[in-house]
């Protein structure tokens, strides 16, 4: 079963990369030890599921990508859910939004993305993984994570200046993300990107559990001008996507 459950993990991973992807960069992504992620991917070679360049990097082959859409349980329930959610967003808004979960080493994952259409926009793959905590969907997802384990992460996480505008003091990030819990979102102002900005709010499940965030990312200019706006409309987005995986707030929150 574990295996089974690596093959998939694999193919989800290089079906989302719109380049090849080493060994070394399957294995950071995936946490699998290199050996046998190495011995899957030879068998996937081997029945023609993914190639293998000149390069030693992989990719999954053609005839696959365009397959049944490359994304598993729970993942795959949120983002059908949250796709029609986040398009609607993306036209009101006229911006980029991504809907991110957490890694199991807190970092975010992107699991989905609807792009603006103006010609001047933020985009990313949905590869990789970004720091959480410099980033607004990042510092939703640690403001609702066991207080334990963000502290982990901030402690084994490099805190490194990314832009001019990166704020590394850890008191400052604790402040910023504790903000994150009460306020309900986070901004981070390019931060993460020189001259992207984006505002984040948590999706929960019918638990009540914050599982994702999403996020709407923009040029900087653009969301100075517009940032109460955009503040408001992703927390509304957010709130309907939980509302539609189950999550019934309580009644003081309704208020």
């Amino acid at each position: 079963m574990k295996s089974a459950v690596r093959v998939l993990e694999i193919l989800e991973l290089l079906a989302r990369s719109s380049k090849p992807l080493t060994l070394k960069t399957i294995v950071s992504e995936l946490g699998y030890p290199k050996s046998s992620t190495f011995n899957l991917l030879a068998t996937l070679v081997s029945r023609a599921y993914v190639t293998r360049d000149e390069g030693e990097a992989y990719r999954i082959h053609d005839a696959f990508r365009n397959g049944p859409g490359w994304s598993s349980g729970r993942d795959a329930q949120l983002i059908a859910a949250a796709q029609p959610i986040m398009d609607a967003l993306r036209d009101g808004e006229g911006e980029t939004v991504f809907l991110g979960a957490r890694r199991k080493d807190g970092r975010v994952k992107l699991l989905a993305k609807s792009v603006s259409h103006q010609a001047v926009r933020f985009d990313s793959d949905l590869t990789g993984s970004d720091p959480a905590f410099c980033t607004a969907m990042g510092r939703v997802l640690l403001a609702h994570w066991a207080p334990e384990r963000t502290a982990s992460y901030l402690c084994k996480e490099r805190i490194v200046q990314i832009t001019d505008r990166t704020i590394i003091d850890r008191v400052q990030i604790r402040r910023i993300i504790e903000s994150a819990r009460v306020d309900g979102y986070a901004i981070s102002d390019e931060e993460a990107v020189a001259g992207g900005s984006g505002v984040a709010a948590p999706v929960r499940d019918s638990t009540g559990e914050v599982i994702a965030a999403l996020n709407i990312a923009t040029i900087s200019p653009r969301f100075a001008a517009s940032r109460s706006r955009m503040i408001d409309a992703v927390i509304r987005s957010a709130a309907e996507l939980s509302y539609r995986l189950g999550y019934k707030p309580p009644a003081t929150e309704k208020q």
